[in-house]
């Protein structure tokens, strides 16, 4: 069981915080004759896979180096671009490796800003008067913890979907914010946190967490 990532969104939805505390590394290489039997498009100048999946690379995924060179976005190492180079039968067969890369800042900005939304949505649809919104977003690789305080700011935990005690670090996290973002004389609120002491202390709590320990 794993913490993934955690995000604190102010309450006008902007990313003030995000952690990473356990990383995946997904990477697949394999050998393609041409033509490639996988469909791969430019994205946010990245090359991905968009139809064909097979062993081990999805869809989403990235190409990562190509005969061990990486690439850099969609540039070989020599500045020629990688579409024209998969498209020359004569570059093949080629040793392809596929990954799934962190997500950038601007990315991360992105994502948090779409959950929202996506939050304001589930009150409204919810059948009773003064809903939470999301406490619980589920897929089957991880579950999404959200806590929101009462001032609207909103705590989110990434986690494996068996992970325990989500709830219980929720708060935990929050007791961390109000004592030492909030109390930092040099702290604005809705501005993101750069607080040495919160972070620290947010390392301590997780690592307790993975050892069974809560209380920091």
């Amino acid at each position: 069981m794993a913490i993934y990532s955690i995000f604190i969104l102010s309450k006008s939805g902007g990313l003030i915080y995000q952690y990473d505390h356990t990383s995946i590394k997904i990477e697949v290489e394999k050998t393609f004759t041409y033509p490639l039997d996988i469909q791969l498009v430019e994205q946010n100048k990245r090359i991905v896979v968009a139809f064909g999946q097979k062993d081990g690379i999805n869809v989403g995924h990235n190409l990562l180096a190509m005969n061990g060179i990486q690439l850099n976005g969609t540039l070989l190492d020599d500045g020629r671009e990688v579409t024209p180079f998969l498209a020359d039968q004569s570059n093949f067969p080629l040793c392809l490796k596929f990954g799934r890369p962190k997500l950038s800042t601007n990315e991360k900005i992105f994502l948090a800003s779409m959950f929202y939304p996506l939050f304001a949505i589930a009150s409204q649809l919810s059948p009773e008067i003064k809903s939470s919104g999301i406490e619980v977003l589920e897929a089957d690789t991880f579950k999404l913890h959200c806590f929101q305080t009462l001032t609207g700011i909103k705590f989110l935990i990434v986690a494996e979907p068996k992970q325990l005690n989500v709830e219980h670090l929720l708060r935990r996290v929050y007791e961390l914010y109000a004592d030492f973002a909030l109390k930092n004389p040099f702290y604005s609120l809705e501005m993101p946190i750069r607080c040495e002491q919160f972070e620290s202390n947010l390392q301590l709590l997780l690592e307790q967490e993975k050892i069974g320990v809560n209380n920091v």
